[in-house]
């Protein structure tokens, strides 16, 4: 699988640079492929950390030259909306509103939005209304943290962690 391939191959490189590879999205059909990194770092991202590690990455891609056809390399933040998918994002989140999909359905629905109580390597626990439901991490299809709204002085404020 070239995801697989692709993580192995720039989590070093971009982990020496300082950063964290969050996540790798390969759209690599035709002509007009794309290969997204998502990269953090405990002081957050900005433009010159994209930059950096743009420049990192395709000095590395086109050595290893894994990825046949033409693509555009893009680099960003994880944002406020940021996915979750290693137990350590999860347990930096906890205490977080998140919202989960499932692959397939547990305690009869596929979707859950909540508090992320807790997380281990197998399980995350998630409140939702006052109920605890576990989910086993491996059958997540996706869970992202929800952005918090401020209200302030009866306008809605700046978006916050």
């Amino acid at each position: 699988m070239i995801g697989d391939e692709l993580q192995k191959l720039l989590e070093p490189t971009i982990g020496r640079l300082g950063y964290e590879l969050m996540d790798i999205e390969a759209r690599l059909n035709g002509r007009n492929g794309v290969l997204r990194l998502t990269i953090d770092s405990p002081d957050g991202i900005g433009l010159e950390d994209c930059e950096k590690v743009s420049h990192a990455a395709s000095a590395l891609l086109d050595v290893e030259d894994l990825i046949p056809g033409e693509y555009s390399l893009e680099v960003s933040s994880p944002g406020l909306d940021r996915k979750l998918k290693k137990v350590v994002h999860f347990q930096r989140f906890e205490g977080e509103t998140l919202k989960v999909t499932m692959r397939s359905p547990i305690h009869g629905r596929k979707n859950f939005r909540g508090i992320l109580v807790s997380s281990d390597d197998e399980n995350i626990a998630v409140e939702v209304d006052g109920v605890m439901h576990s989910l086993p991490l491996a059958t997540i299809d996706i869970a992202r943290l929800v952005p918090k709204i401020h209200k302030s002085q009866g306008k809605f404020g700046d978006l916050v962690k």
